[in-house]
């Protein structure tokens, strides 16, 4: 079995944000991509890369790049938006099958709740109400099942700073109230840390649910500043909480080990969430955390 490393456009600063303009042409990033040692790829906020499967899967092919996922964000605490959400991970999904993929990172449209947003980092327990839960987790669970039903792909669900899944509890409450059989979890190392967890209890708690992995790392220093300071999400990812991997606090040789033992051969994503001026740092960044992957042997 073996661990597959992967890198994803937010690693370039290119977020779902309306309001961050991407810095880079789609084809520079999946040039460095490819130049710094990754195989595989995500998509990216819907448009970035092209939307035609027969545009994009060329352009990934010609750089040994396969697609792995996207991350859809769904309005998950309201019912009505339910439906709007679940068209649009239909709509990412047949593209994601066409090229290969197999499997949606779906998760809370995080960042849009003010109070959510400011106290990222520094929440305790959950914001929800179980009648709440009870709205969020239906949704999930509708959305997983119509999109294995319609183009065949797995949910993995992305606990995420400033959104509604952010803590520990959060995540278990979510993962409590799912089928288990449609929805894994999406392990986001850096995001895990930065919301009061430790990745690798994470996995030994949830084990084999635990279906697909985002590495990214969290500079403890900087998030006790972040919590002093009361930073906002935005303000963190600024501050350098997200650091390159190996220089924080995330234990990845426990993590990689832990995860080949309970069998999984699929894909570790690298995302180093940056909001720099720097054009050339991502691409160093990049390379810098693929070699420290070679070196614990990934």
């Amino acid at each position: 079995m073996t661990i597959r490393i992967a890198n994803a456009p937010v690693s370039w600063g290119i977020y779902e944000f309306k309001d961050i303009e991407p810095k880079y042409p789609f084809t520079r990033v999946l040039d460095e991509i490819a130049e710094t040692g990754y195989t595989g790829i995500e998509l990216g906020p819907w448009g970035y890369l092209p939307t035609d499967p027969a545009v994009l899967k060329p352009e990934l092919d010609q750089r040994g790049l396969q697609l792995l996922s996207s991350y859809v964000p769904v309005k998950l605490v309201d019912a009505s938006a339910h439906a709007e959400g679940e068209a649009h991970a239909l709509k990412v999904g047949k593209l994601l099958a066409a090229c290969g993929a197999e499997v949606i990172v779906l998760a809370d449209d995080n960042g849009n709740v003010p109070e959510l947003f400011a106290q990222s980092g520094r929440r305790k327990g959950s914001a929800l109400s179980p009648a709440q839960w009870d709205v969020f987790a239906a949704g999930v669970n509708r959305i997983a099942r119509r999109v294995h039903e319609e183009v065949g792909l797995k949910i993995v669900f992305h606990h995420h700073c400033a959104g509604y899944v952010e803590t520990p509890d959060e995540t278990r409450n979510l993962l409590e109230r799912t089928d288990a059989d449609l929805v894994g979890l999406c392990l986001d190392t850096g995001h895990y840390h930065y919301g009061g967890g430790n990745a690798l209890e994470a996995v030994k708690t949830y084990g084999k649910r635990v279906r697909y992995l985002h590495l990214k790392d969290c500079d403890p220093n900087i998030r006790e500043l972040c919590v002093k300071e009361k930073l906002n999400y935005r303000e963190a990812t600024q501050a350098g909480v997200f650091c390159e991997l190996g220089q924080g606090e995330v234990d990845f040789p426990a993590i990689l080990t832990e995860m080949e033992a309970l069998g999984y051969d699929g894909w570790a994503i690298v995302e180093q969430d940056v909001l720099t001026d720097d054009l050339d740092a991502p691409r160093h960044s990049a390379r810098r955390n693929r070699e420290y992957l070679k070196k614990l042997g990934y």
